[in-house]
Parts: C-alpha cells; sequence; structure tokens
C-alpha cells in the first residue's frame, strides 16, 4: 500500500524533491543546448540560473509544507462540515466512541494509579517488604521479633537500611471528646528507609530511641490541618494519648502515603527497653531499602545467609524460619492485579465493538458518497488526498468522541470507591495527563481501525465514471459490513459469558449458608494499647467489663469478642499436636485458630454440637472445636477431653465441646476444621459483636453511651452490622462482577444497533429492488422474512464464533467462580438466548419497513 506510506516517508519526498530540481535543471540544459552552447556550459548555466541545490530544495520544502498545512486545515473544516451536515450520523458515533473510550480510559486510570505507577515514596522499587515464615508450617508467622529486626539489618549486605513499625487504634484526648487516633509505632531508620523528611521540625533524634529517654511523635499533614489548623508554630505543642502528653517534634508532608494509609501519628520504640528482647514476641512489619545496584535476587540469597547464620546462634527461636523478600509494591497491589487486567481486557473488546460499529457506519456512510469522490477523482484530486481527507474527518469525530469519552472517565474515581472502597490505593485514582495521553492515543488507534478501511473501499476503483451513483440501480452485496456485524456479536457474547457467569457465581455465593446468623449482629472497636498486655489479668478485666455493660443495655441480647470478624477472610492455619497422640501419626494435624469469648457462639447462633461451653477465665484453659476437626481427627475416639497444643503459646486447652461448622475465612470457602481458644481478651482491641433483638444501627447511640460509662477515655470507632463488612469482603468480587456486567450488557446494545445499522442501510440501498419484487408478485411476509432471517443468520454465525472466543478465555475467570463451572450450560443457554433475541428485534424493525415499501413510489425513483 505505498500510497499509504508515501505521506508519512520523508525519504520518497525528499527523492521527489530532488527529481523534480533535476526534471527543470535538464529542461534548461536543453534550452541553452537549442542556444548553440557547449554541452557542459549549457549545464553549468543551468545550475548556475537555479542556484544552489540545497537552497532550491529548501524553498520547495516550505512550498510544500505550507501546502500540507493547507490540506490539513482544509481536512479539518471538512470534518467539522461533515458533523453539521449529517448531525445523527455524527452523534451516533460520537456517542459509540464515548462509550468505548470512556470506559477503556476510566479502568486504564485504575491500572495506572494501582499497577503501573509507582509507590509514592523517593526510588520505591527499592522497597521490599520482609516477612518471617516456617517452610514446614502452615502457620502465619509473618511478623519479626524486635531483635531478629535488628540482626537483619546489622549483618545483611544487600540493604541500606531495615525499619519495622506496628499499628494500634488511641486515643487522643486533646479535644472535647475522645478521637480515634490510628498510631504507628516505628522502629529506628524509619524515615531513611521511606527516604522522607517531615515538611516541619524533624526526625526522631537519638535519646528519642533509647529506652527512658522523652517522648516524640511525628503527626501526618491531614491530622495537622485538622487539628492545628496548619499552624507553623504547632511543632513543640502536646497531642494527649491516654494518660500522656507527647511532645509534637515534626509534621510529614501530605505526599507521605504510608502504606495504612489511617496512620496519623508516629512514635519511635526503643530498641533497648526491656519488653524489646524476647526473640518470640513478633511485632514488626519489616521494610527495608535495597541498595541501588543490589537486585531482588542478591536480597534474597543474602537474607538466606543471614537467617540460616541466625538459626545457628538462636536455635530454639531461629532455626525453623526462612526470610520472605518481595517488593512492596507487589505485596500492596498484587492480589488485585488479575481483576483490573480483566476489566481492562473486557473494556478493550468492547472498545473493539464500537470501532467495528463505526466501521460499518463509515462504511455506508462513504458508500453514499460515493458520488462525491468520484467528482474529486475527475478534477484530478488524488486518492492519497481523498484518503488523507476522510481519515481526517474519521479523526474530528474520534477526537470529539474521546473528549465526551474523558467526561464520563472523570467519575471513575466515585465509581470505584463507592464499589471497592477498600482496594488498595484507590484514593490515587484520578484522571491527569497520562490518562488524556491515553485518551488521544485511542482516538488515533480509532482513527485507523475505523477510518482506514472505509477509505480504502470508497477509493477504490472510483476514478472512473460517475455513474455508479444512480440510484436506480440495483445494489451490490456488501458482504464486509456482515462480516463487521458478525465480529461485534461474537465479541459481544464473549464478553456476555464471562459477566454471567461471575453472576451466576455471585449469586450462588448469596445463597450460601455461612453456619452462623449474620442479622442484628453490630460490630465495633475500642481504642487500646498494645502496651496493657503487660497485664493481661487486668486488661481481661476491662475486657469483660465492657462486655457486661454492653450486655446491660435494653435491647441487647448477647455479646461477645473475637479477635477477627467471622466471614471475613483472614486465615489463621495453624500445626496443633494432640497431646494424647492422634489416630494417623503420619498426618499433621492443622486448624484454622480463632480466639473468642465463651459468648461467641451464643452471638452467632452457631449451634453446640456436643459437651459444653467453655467457661469463662483469664487463661484460654479450654477450647472448642467444630464439626470438621472432630470428624476429620477424632474419627474413631470422642474428641471431648482431649489435650492440644499449639497456636496459643506453650498452654494445652482442654477441648470442651463441639459446635457447628461455620464458614470463618470467608463466604466462598468450605468450612475447615477450627479450634476456637476460649478467650475474652485475645488482644487490646477486639471486635466486639453485638446481637440486638432490633435495627442495630439504631443502637449504636445506646451503645456509645453505655462504653463511655465505664471507659470514658477511650474512642469508640468502626460501629458497623456484621453484614456490612461481610460486603466489604466481596467487594472486589462485586466490582468485577457490576462493571463486566455492564461492559457486556453495552457490548450487546453496541452489537445490535450495529445489525439495526446495517438491515436499515441495506432496505434504504435495495429500496428498488424490494419494489421490483413487490411488483413481480413477491408476498410482503416473504420480503420481511427474507431479511430477518438475514440478521438473525449473522448472529447465530457470531454466536458461534463467540462462544469457540469464551472457550479460550473463560479459563481466566475460573479461579473466581463459586459454585459455578467454567462451561455452565443455564449460563450459555441463557446468553444464546439474550443476544438472539435481542438481535431479532434489532433486525425486526428494517424487515417490517422493508416488507411495507411501496411497490409504485419505488419504481418511479430515478
Amino acid at each position: 500500500m505505498r500510497w499509504l506510506k508515501s505521506p508519512f516517508s520523508r525519504d520518497r519526498r525528499e527523492s521527489e524533491f530532488d527529481r523534480e530540481l533535476e526534471f527543470h535543471i535538464v529542461e534548461v540544459t536543453r534550452e541553452n543546448l537549442a542556444r548553440g552552447l557547449p554541452d557542459e556550459e549549457a549545464r553549468r548555466q543551468a545550475m548556475l540560473e537555479f542556484g544552489g541545490k540545497e537552497q532550491v530544495a529548501q524553498e520547495l520544502r516550505d512550498v510544500h509544507g505550507i501546502a500540507s498545512l493547507e490540506r490539513t486545515r482544509m481536512n479539518l473544516k471538512a470534518g467539522l462540515r461533515l458533523m453539521r451536515r449529517a448531525p445523527g450520523f455524527s452523534a451516533a458515533v460520537v456517542l459509540t466512541l464515548a462509550l468505548g473510550i470512556g470506559a477503556n480510559s476510566a479502568v486504564f486510570s485504575a491500572i495506572d494509579a494501582v499497577l503501573l505507577r509507582a509507590l509514592p515514596f523517593p526510588h520505591s522499587d527499592e522497597l521490599m517488604l520482609l516477612r518471617n515464615y516456617d517452610p514446614n508450617s502452615k502457620a502465619p508467622i509473618n511478623l519479626v521479633a524486635p531483635q531478629r529486626l535488628e540482626d537483619w539489618n546489622r549483618m545483611n549486605s544487600t540493604f541500606q537500611a531495615l525499619t519495622g513499625y506496628y499499628v494500634e487504634d488511641v486515643s487522643e484526648l486533646s479535644g472535647a471528646l475522645p478521637e480515634k487516633i490510628t498510631r504507628a509505632f516505628v522502629a529506628p531508620r524509619f524515615l531513611q528507609v521511606w527516604g522522607v523528611a517531615p515538611v516541619l521540625g524533624r526526625d526522631f533524634a537519638p535519646e528519642e530511641l533509647k529506652f527512658g529517654g522523652p517522648d516524640a511523635v511525628l503527626i501526618s499533614h491531614r491530622f495537622w490541618q485538622r487539628r492545628f489548623h496548619g499552624d507553623a508554630n504547632a511543632v513543640g505543642k502536646t497531642v494527649r494519648i491516654g494518660r500522656s502528653s507527647v511532645p509534637i517534634v515534626g509534621v510529614m508532608p501530605a505526599s507521605f502515603l504510608f502504606p495504612e494509609r489511617d496512620v496519623e501519628m508516629w512514635s519511635p520504640i526503643p530498641v533497648d527497653s526491656p519488653y524489646s528482647q524476647d526473640r518470640t514476641s513478633t511485632w514488626y512489619t519489616v521494610i527495608g531499602r535495597l541498595k541501588p545496584k543490589a537486585s531482588l535476587a542478591q536480597a534474597r540469597a543474602d537474607m538466606a545467609t543471614v537467617q540460616n547464620q541466625l538459626g545457628k546462634q538462636f536455635p530454639a527461636s531461629d532455626a525453623r524460619l526462612a526470610v520472605k523478600v518481595q517488593p512492596l509494591k507487589e505485596s500492596t497491589v498484587g492480589g488485585v492485579r488479575r481483576s483490573l487486567w480483566i476489566l481492562f481486557g473486557s473494556v478493550t473488546l468492547l472498545l473493539l465493538i464500537a470501532c467495528t460499529n463505526i466501521a460499518a457506519l463509515l462504511l455506508a456512510r462513504t458508500t453514499d458518497r460515493e458520488h462525491e469522490i468520484s467528482v474529486r477523482f475527475s478534477l484530478g484530486a488524488s486518492r492519497r488526498a481523498v484518503v488523507a481527507q476522510l481519515l481526517t474527518e474519521t479523526f474530528v469525530l474520534a477526537l470529539v468522541g474521546s473528549g465526551v469519552g474523558l467526561l464520563l472517565a472523570a467519575g471513575s474515581p466515585r465509581v470505584f470507591h463507592l464499589l471497592a472502597g477498600n482496594f488498595p490505593r484507590v484514593e490515587e485514582i484520578g484522571l491527569d495527563w497520562r490518562i488524556v495521553g491515553y485518551s488521544l492515543l485511542c482516538a488515533l488507534l480509532v482513527t485507523f481501525l475505523c477510518g482506514l478501511l472505509p477509505a480504502w473501499r470508497a477509493t477504490r476503483g472510483l476514478a472512473g465514471p460517475l455513474a455508479r451513483s444512480s440510484r436506480t440501480q440495483v445494489s451490490a452485496r456488501s458482504p464486509m459490513q456482515w462480516i463487521l456485524v458478525g465480529v461485534q456479536v461474537a465479541l459481544a457474547v464473549t464478553l456476555l459469558f464471562g459477566a454471567g457467569l461471575l453472576l451466576r457465581s455471585f449469586q450462588e455465593l448469596g445463597r450460601v449458608s455461612p453456619g452462623f446468623d449474620v442479622d442484628h449482629v453490630l460490630a465495633l472497636h475500642i481504642s487500646a494499647s498494645w502496651g496493657e498486655t503487660q497485664d493481661m489479668k487486668g486488661m481481661t478485666q476491662r475486657i469483660n467489663r465492657t462486655l457486661d455493660a454492653l450486655r446491660a443495655v435494653p435491647g441487647v441480647e448477647a455479646a461477645a469478642t473475637s479477635a477477627m470478624l467471622p466471614g471475613v477472610p483472614e486465615e489463621n492455619q495453624t500445626e496443633i499436636t494432640i497431646v494424647e497422640g492422634q489416630e494417623d501419626p503420619a498426618r499433621k494435624v492443622i486448624g484454622d485458630v480463632r480466639f473468642v469469648s465463651p459468648g461467641y457462639f451464643a452471638v452467632m447462633r452457631i449451634p453446640v454440637l456436643g459437651g459444653e461451653l467453655c467457661g469463662d477465665g483469664s487463661e484460654p484453659a479450654s477450647v472448642m472445636v467444630n464439626r470438621s476437626f472432630a470428624n476429620q481427627y477424632f474419627s474413631q475416639t470422642p474428641a471431648i477431653g482431649h489435650h492440644l497444643h499449639g497456636g496459643a503459646g506453650s498452654v494445652t486447652p482442654v477441648i470442651r465441646g463441639i459446635v457447628g461448622d461455620a464458614r470463618e475465612e470467608g463466604l466462598n470457602t468450605e468450612p475447615v476444621p477450627t479450634v476456637y481458644f476460649c478467650l475474652s481478651a485475645p488482644e487490646p482491641d477486639p471486635h466486639y459483636l453485638i446481637r440486638t433483638r432490633s435495627e442495630p444501627v439504631a443502637m449504636v447511640d445506646s451503645l456509645r453511651r453505655a462504653i463511655q460509662q465505664v471507659e470514658p477515655n477511650r474512642s469508640v470507632f468502626d460501629l458497623r452490622s456484621l453484614e456490612s463488612h461481610l460486603s466489604d469482603a466481596v467487594a472486589e468480587n462485586r466490582m468485577r462482577t457490576i462493571l463486566l456486567t455492564l461492559f457486556a450488557l453495552t457490548a450487546v446494545s453496541l452489537a445490535c444497533i450495529g445489525l439495526y445499522g446495517t438491515l436499515t442501510y441495506l432496505v434504504t440501498v435495495r429500496h428498488r429492488e424490494i419494489g421490483l419484487r413487490l411488483a413481480l408478485g413477491a408476498m410482503r411476509s416473504q420480503i420481511a422474512r427474507r431479511y430477518l432471517v438475514q440478521g438473525l443468520r449473522v448472529a447465530l454465525v457470531g454466536c458461534a464464533c463467540g462462544l469457540i472466543l469464551s472457550a479460550a478465555s473463560v479459563r481466566l475467570l475460573a479461579s473466581m467462580l463459586f459454585g459455578v463451572s467454567s462451561f455452565d450450560a443455564t449460563t450459555l443457554s441463557g446468553v444464546i438466548l439474550l443476544v438472539l433475541t435481542v438481535a431479532g428485534l434489532a433486525a425486526l424493525i428494517p424487515a417490517l419497513r422493508a416488507s411495507r415499501t411501496d411497490p409504485t413510489e419505488a419504481l418511479r425513483e430515478q
């Protein structure tokens, strides 16, 4: 296609300039020869007359450049005139493109913010997350002891520095009422690793990192604005946390987006404190910054060597441990990568459907303009100029469509917040110059995908006579438009089948019995500090006192605590030893360990199947196991009375009873063997679960007042129904299902609009042919049936191709399905029925129009 490449080929243009200059020199040389000059003199005089070759070539470039700009300007004006002259056609193209490009840009904005963009820290690719784990156990250790962190930092050779943090919710009492503040306690080298500095004030001083040294706190920019209204003198003031007043030494910049986004204060932990010396007490989430030339593989090998040395030095605590090193970005967003790419693939298919739809419209449009194009050829226009004009007209429509699409995409951050507020980095989703550039790139891509084929077909063989524009001629077949319609249907079926599987899966998830009663259960938190664990007895008494106050509130049926919310995915499977010996010594005993107060089973209405409920006490001296645990590990002997070891330090509690199975690890996960340690204070801030007789939300104020009476200096927060928590747990699944379904329905609509438009155009151009058939005795029902069958035939072929594409792509969704097979017959038949029904309705209207043609009027047309 040399005619297409030539406008963009600089070498070709330069060679044309050279040929043109040489042509004129040869002509003047011939005139000089005719005047009697010798050959060499004639050539020399011609060269002198034209001057320097490069000078003339530059003049030609200027002339041609101005001409190119003028042609571009004229083509743009022609594109705008086309929009004014055919507003209905232009509106259809712009709206179709706005849907395709808008949806594509919206999803790309999420991919850009979440997956493509670096984390908001200097040289963030150097940041690594380091975790402990036991290769021979399923127990999730993950957190790191303070002394082990210091050893890692001292002994490694691939990291600039290592630091750690842990988070707790505390009450800040400087205001009129206790305010919940999320506070992070950090290890030394904290700001060095993150690569940031306070916007006001300073980093922690060395004496503040020592045991017994002065207190200090860094505050977030958000807290600085809210509490101190951006006062530059806030540094040096104090905030009251519990019984302590802590001085502010610095304010972090607004750009410091800590991984735990709710954190508003950072305080140091002394490395030399007595409570930091135990190597089995794991606190820290560890972050390291690689040295500039160190690779991930080198870091993993280095840390494996370090931990091996520590295992030999401290065999009791470190011998079984290994180190997992993972890029911080991967650990932050890796879980949602597949969902986002599936959504992007679906909107890309939607954009392809929009492009094929527009290509079909442009084919029809350029067919109507054959007379105009033939006139241009007859007046001397080149094929290249006509193609450039047609592509420019398409580009104008694509540019306007991209602009409207960007306006639609501007609302995408709100949609992602609404559908999946707990999505990682969701607050960073928004439109910026990259999204605008991406939309412009889409406009250029659409111009070629949509405009090239119609432009090529419109200019093929039209340089001849103008008679082809006569409407008295029976139209020729145009299979290309039907191919485009078939492609749209096939892609729409692929999208619709995937969306149907996810929708069926989501419905099946809603029908699952979780094994507990979700209705009328409220969950809340009360601020607390991990420092309270030094007095476990006092902490347990405090939590039990709060539970008694909650149970005394009118309308409360039961109250309990739990370290983890039921039904919210959070795996905590641990290897357990049966003290009296197990039935199969070769098989490991693995159980999901849950720490709950004795009233938990009454609150969640989990039935007791055998034995009795565990008693209330400050030590986990008794446990309950679920039916799966008893059946799997005590199939031949009674489970009640056996002692277990593991999952709660060195204690060996006795099994007091057996309860029903519950989907504790998530509604989409079958119940697993579970051990419930009966302990009302598993941690300082457990989940408080309250079963109410009325709607839980209506009890919020009463519950808050009851807690304030017994704990006036603690803040109560995150008061939500358990149903709301379970809804958040499936937010990613719900967002994926809703958006994919929306895209699929839009795709089916566009495909059927394309079918309707193609049939309507066909009926219009074959108006005289239909009149002739009716005049020769054809029945109107035959005419209608002919065009209806033609539309349905294309839809059937598209459905068949769509099923083939679905079979190839559905494996991407296999791991996301629940209760539905990848080739679910119900979903498949429903998709085919829906597409054929909608396609039949789209084809019926043009078919009825064809059958109502007046043969007399059709035969009179010229």
